[in-house]
């Protein structure tokens, strides 16, 4: 078992969609009918299937909840369409950095037209006072935002990482299509949670923000993340303490595909437990297996 963890930890920090034992890291988010984290599941109580097939159970392993850390990038919308909503952007985000552990990691990116980098990976619980100047202006790059996170994400050795979006889900600006980002996002095995920061005062077309929203929802969905609808006061506090603990109790599994053709085609992936069908299993969808490289 020490040796099949020390290959995961090893390949992940590469990229564990493109290592040669073809290791599928797959973060398993288990709840019951009340919404409550269960913990102490063991290997033999996941099932996982890929394209409707089942795998070898000897190709996979569940690991325990409570202590693996986890890293996260926070995205904050400060696009013009952000502006009455920038206040309690940061107030998510300090909530958030404070539920971090020792040895959780977290960095603070913003994203207009353009996407900046404003607070390194770090357990700080403090958020950069540069934060605080950031004005609501210009266009949207959601999509270039997603896109840059995951890719900072991926050389971090953590088994467990987290893309944080607080935004009205309005792009205007990305060279990325959401296709393209949500693809990267779970190649990186990303969760996505997004925060509809939508203004519920607003007098915007409906058709619109029900788009908005509905990307928000995909993302979330797809990768196995949470969509969290428009907060304010007490629901938002409450939904990022949400999100901390349930990254802290998520399981990871690791598998090899017993198909493991690489070409390039989409994966379905479903998780099941074999005898609690009172829990709920979360997880991303499926993923891409990369094509063999050519010489």
């Amino acid at each position: 078992m020490l040796g099949f963890v020390s290959s995961l930890q090893a390949q992940e920090a590469d990229d564990v969609e493109r290592v040669v034992s073809n290791l599928i890291v797959v973060n398993v988010t288990v709840t019951d009918a009340k919404g409550n984290y269960i913990r102490g599941l063991k290997r033999e109580d996941f099932r996982i299937f890929e394209d409707g097939k089942e795998q070898s159970p000897d190709t996979f392993s569940a690991f325990g909840a409570e202590s693996t850390p986890f890293v996260a990038a926070i995205l904050l919308d400060t696009s013009g369409s952000m502006e009455t909503r920038m206040s309690l952007a940061r107030a998510a985000a300090i909530r958030f950095l404070d539920g971090l552990r020792e040895d959780d990691s977290a960095a603070v990116y913003h994203f207009d037209r353009k996407i900046e980098l404003m607070q390194e990976f770090s357990n700080s619980r403090d958020l950069a006072p540069l934060v605080f100047e950031l004005k609501a202006k210009g266009m949207t790059a959601l999509n270039d935002a997603i896109v840059r996170s995951a890719t900072d994400l991926k050389g971090r050795p953590e088994r467990r990482k987290a893309i944080i979006v607080l935004s009205d889900g309005a792009d205007n600006n990305s060279e990325a299509s959401a296709e393209k980002a949500l693809e990267l996002a779970l190649e990186m095995n990303c969760v996505i949670f997004t925060v509809d920061m939508n203004d519920p005062s607003g007098s915007g077309a409906q058709g619109i923000l029900q788009q908005n929203v509905g990307a928000l929802r995909k993302m979330a969905e797809k990768t196995g993340g949470r969509y969290i609808a428009t907060p304010g006061g007490k629901e938002l506090r409450q939904a990022f303490t949400q999100i901390s603990e349930e990254l802290r109790n998520q399981y990871t599994l690791g598998y090899r595909p017993l198909n493991n053709t690489r070409d390039g085609r989409w994966r379905n992936l479903e998780i099941k437990l074999a005898t609690r069908a009172d829990l709920t299993p979360r997880a991303r969808k499926g993923y891409k297996f990369p094509k063999e490289k050519t010489k």
